[in-house]
């Protein structure tokens, strides 16, 4: 299992499609915000904490297709399917390196891009702790839908519109979150959906997308 995560992190980085990837976008799409919807700092402090998940949903979204694809054209996917170790464990070690080289990144970035955005002080920590606890659940969906559609020509744009719809009780609930925290209410609830929403995800989605590997590669 070790050995399959260090593989898929060299590939990540190597095919440069996923740290690379999602932090551009994220990096572009947070400083374009501000030159779209004008520089005037309350206005920017109101849209910062959606601005910033929505960024980091769709930044993560960008490289969900090669979870599966670069093995499936290889004939790696047969051989881990036939594999000593369970497929769901495959599924669970591929949305981990993807969350590693795609969400840690963004983590470590949305602070210095709420900078751009006139995030309101307060707010930083929980956008890191909002991040931290949500993004994992992105990476858990993304590879349900990549295994979904895994083998299908041109299947990015179907993975988008069966992921996106899955998306959004993270994004709700992490910009909640941050929403809270900048005024100074309570946070507790909606970081328990949060949490509920990742510790479900990761509990449950490993097993269907091995069932729907299984049935794609018959």
């Amino acid at each position: 299992m070790i050995a399959l995560l260090a593989r898929d992190l060299k590939l990540a980085f190597r095919a440069g499609g996923g740290f690379g990837l999602g932090l551009g976008f994220f990096l572009i799409l947070a400083v374009l915000v501000p030159l779209g919807v004008g520089p005037e700092p309350r206005t920017l402090a109101l849209i910062a904490p959606g601005i910033l998940w929505v960024g980091a949903l769709l930044a993560s979204l960008l490289s969900l297709d090669r979870i599966f694809a670069l093995d499936f054209e290889d004939g790696s996917l047969d051989l881990l399917a036939t594999a000593p170790i369970p497929l769901e464990g495959v599924v669970a070690i591929k949305a981990l390196a993807h969350w590693i080289t795609t969400g840690l990144p963004l983590v470590v970035a949305a602070p210095v891009l709420g900078v751009l955005l006139n995030l309101a002080p307060a707010a930083y920590g929980w956008l890191i702790v909002s991040l931290l606890i949500g993004t994992p659940a992105l990476s858990v969906i993304g590879a349900f839908g990549a295994a979904l559609t895994v083998g299908l020509k041109r299947g990015g744009l179907l993975l988008s519109l069966l992921v996106l719809p899955l998306y959004i009780p993270t994004l709700i609930y992490g910009a909640e979150v941050v929403i809270r925290g900048a005024v100074g209410l309570p946070v507790a609830t909606p970081l328990l959906f949060l949490a509920g929403i990742t510790a479900g995800s990761a509990a449950l989605l490993p097993f269907a997308a091995a069932l729907a590997l299984r049935v794609n590669l018959r």
